[in-house]
């Protein structure tokens, strides 16, 4: 059944408080060992092991944890590009040069977020990315995506989408955070990953 006026938003919004305060329980030791396992099994992916660039995030407060995955791609030789957060909510892209290379950067309004240090390189930048790692709420059966609700990564995939990009989109979350559904817009894109701890759940690349 399709929804009428703002009922997805709306909908959105509550399950993300849910998602939130299910999130604010876990410890730094849960985020710690989290991002460990996320690492392992998203290391397996054959869009991750031939990837040369992925545009990636470093996780912050209780979110699952990236910075193991991020240390082990760039060990590996892959160029990871990180965003860096524009006063619109568009999103500029830097290079991970490994540990000491990000800067905590507060935004008004906002967490402080971890950003490059190094050159910006424009929000065009994404475009070369292999793999993209989408940060997120929930996914669901569908491959649906619930995000914070910035609009910084909708920004992204419409860029993607007009370039004509076409990256594996991959979303790291807790176990309980794959879902049967979530509430969409037509803005709205299915991604074809998501990992978790206990494994992967992909989802069928809709056809050209």
């Amino acid at each position: 059944m399709s929804h009428l006026g703002p009922e997805p938003e709306s909908g959105k919004r509550v399950l993300r408080r849910e998602f939130l305060t299910v999130r604010s329980r876990y410890t730094a030791d849960d985020v710690r060992e989290t991002g460990a396992a996320l690492a392992t099994r998203a290391l397996e992916l054959p869009e991750l092991a031939h990837a040369r660039t992925v545009a990636a995030y470093v996780s912050v407060g209780s979110e699952p944890g990236t910075r193991a995955l991020l240390d082990a791609l760039h060990a590996r030789g892959v160029r990871v590009l990180l965003p860096a957060l524009l006063t619109d909510n568009d999103l500029d892209w830097g290079a991970y040069a490994g540990e000491g290379s990000l800067v905590s950067v507060q935004h008004r309004g906002k967490m402080a977020l971890l950003e490059p240090a190094g050159e910006r390189l424009g929000p065009d930048a994404v475009l070369a990315a292999d793999a993209v790692l989408l940060p997120g709420l929930a996914v669901d059966a569908r491959g649906m995506r619930l995000g914070r609700g910035g609009g910084s990564y909708d920004r992204v995939l419409a860029r993607l989408d007009r370039a004509g990009a076409d990256p594996a989109l991959v979303v790291l979350l807790y176990d309980s955070e794959v879902v049967d559904r979530v509430p969409e817009e037509p803005h709205d894109r299915p991604v074809h990953a998501v990992v978790t701890p206990s494994g992967v759940h992909r989802f069928r690349r809709p056809s050209p």
